[in-house]
């Protein structure tokens, strides 16, 4: 249908300006605007979300400088409108376009590509709202690096830098957008599951300040062996990693401190370095002196994996002295350490292991002592303690020798309560299906597909949609969204068949 016609019905309520072929009309993103003719399509049509508020002062500074280029309104402001909101406006107006006849709608609908310049906790909510739309072609997303690890930016050949907020730079972006290349890559479901705090308030999350990508949830089935009167349950997505233990400290440091203090962190570099400092200060890089035992992961949590989709949990051996687990879905952490590495065919401990491919269906457990354990991946071939790859993983916290921990998904961290009395802390990490990005050269992560790598020993990813169905799954009526667009809902005159 894309080549049926050369001028199509369309809406401009300015000229559309040199960005033609990014452009989107007004009468796609406005239901209301009225219809004119527009000469073409435009090649790559995009919709471009910014966080005003990441990067210091560069948010705002970007939605100036995009809405000069394009459309005003097809730049968002993440910190006014809620990416749910936003799409299912676009979609549901394009629905209808379709339906109408709309050879312009059709075009826009299949060339549509999604940009979200914020940090990585942000863009990570955009993932979840996009998986959640379950959309017959959604867009897929590039992530322009606005914060201070920027992971997930630099996993898919976007820089970790800041960008420059000039016309020009944001022009050759744009540029880079238009050209890029689509891979596929796994996307996890957390699911956190904690009795409410007896002291402090309540509404529905208890005393701590969980990240904004995940979402309580109330549990409505009888077969969940946890589903007692007092727990509540969170759910999320996690696209680039989950973390426990003192890196998640000192991160929760960082962010508390900038919370306190936005004036002082402005500047990337100024950020880094004072990420730096919370690490000396909370002992990161002496926690094997400064700290007690009692901080060790294995003291405070089983770890069970269950490898392949169908298998039985097996719990993992932690070794005493690991301080922090990573489970790693993309090869960058820590602002573009790779704690996994390539596992060789030399050390029988690696004979298990595979590369870590991002649409396998795997994720990647890694284990460090200290902050200097952690630097051995400054050196060529190096890597963090291997402890696991999965299809799952649980950490089950029971009472024992602390009153807390720390964890951070993609960049966002908490300070997580545990059990004071004979109750159970739950975190469940589980795959659950895959999201399309934007990559461009070089680009850091890697398919099964790839052939300069060597694959798998077995193919799990081709296995895990049957048999994770199969499988008797006490979490399955949390796992079929991640909760990130609760409030999408199509009109009654919307065929869904069309949409998903």
């Amino acid at each position: 249908m894309e080549g049926e016609a050369d001028i199509v019905v369309g809406s401009c309520s300015k000229p559309c300006g040199p960005l033609e072929e990014y452009h989107i009309p007004d009468y796609i993103l406005k239901p209301d605007a009225q219809q004119v003719i527009v000469d073409h399509a435009p090649p790559c049509p995009v919709v471009v979300f910014i966080n005003s508020r990441s990067g210091g002062q560069l948010g705002s500074s970007l939605i100036k400088t995009y809405r000069e280029l394009l459309n005003e309104a097809q730049v968002f402001d993440l910190s006014e409108e809620a990416p749910d909101k936003v799409l299912h406006r676009l979609y549901v107006n394009l629905e209808r376009l379709k339906m109408e006849g709309d050879i312009l709608a059709v075009q826009i609908w299949r060339r549509l590509r999604a940009e979200a310049n914020c940090g990585d906790g942000t863009a990570s909510w955009l993932l979840g709202v996009v998986s959640d739309l379950k959309l017959a072609h959604p867009p897929p997303v590039a992530t322009v690096p606005l914060g201070t690890g920027n992971n997930l930016p630099f996993s898919f050949g976007w820089g970790k830098k800041n960008p420059s907020t000039d016309q020009e730079a944001v022009k050759s972006f744009l540029g880079l957008v238009k050209h890029a290349k689509e891979i596929k890559i796994d996307s996890w479901h957390i699911i956190l599951r904690m009795r409410v705090p007896k002291e402090g308030p309540c509404d529905p999350i208890a005393p701590l300040e969980l990240p904004h990508s995940l979402h309580a949830f109330h549990r409505v089935s009888s077969g969940d062996s946890f589903n007692m009167e007092g727990y509540h349950t969170f759910r999320g997505g996690i696209w680039n990693y989950f973390s426990m233990g003192m890196d998640a400290e000192v991160s929760y440091a960082f962010h508390s401190e900038r919370k306190r203090n936005p004036e002082k962190f402005r500047n990337q570099l100024t950020n880094q370095g004072t990420y730096a400092k919370l690490g000396l200060k909370q002992g990161w890089f002496c926690a094997s002196l400064s700290q007690p035992s009692s901080r060790n992961l294995a003291q405070l949590a089983k770890v069970k994996v269950m490898k392949r989709p169908g298998s039985q949990w097996e719990e993992l051996q932690v070794h005493h002295s690991i301080r922090s687990i990573v489970c790693l879905n993309l090869p960058s952490f820590s602002g573009g350490l790779n704690p996994w590495g390539m596992p060789g065919t030399r050390r029988a401990a690696d004979s298990e292991f595979t590369a870590p491919f991002v649409d396998d269906g795997l994720i990647e457990v890694v284990g460090f002592r200290d902050a200097w354990h952690g630097l051995v991946l400054l050196a060529p071939n190096g890597h963090g303690t291997r402890i696991a790859q999965a299809h799952r993983v649980r950490f089950e916290f029971h009472k024992g020798a602390a009153d807390h921990t720390f964890m951070r998904v993609d960049g966002e961290p908490w300070k997580q309560p545990l059990p004071k009395d004979d109750d159970t802390v739950v975190v469940e990490i589980s795959h659950l299906r895959q999201v399309t990005m934007l990559a461009n050269e070089p680009c850091r992560s890697k398919s099964v597909n790839d052939l300069s790598l060597p694959s798998p020993a077995h193919d799990s990813h081709g296995e895990d949609k049957d048999a994770a169905e199969e499988d008797e799954d006490e979490w399955e009526d949390g796992r079929r969204k991640f909760g990130a667009a609760d409030t999408f809902k199509l009109p009654d005159e919307i065929d869904i068949a069309h949409l998903s």
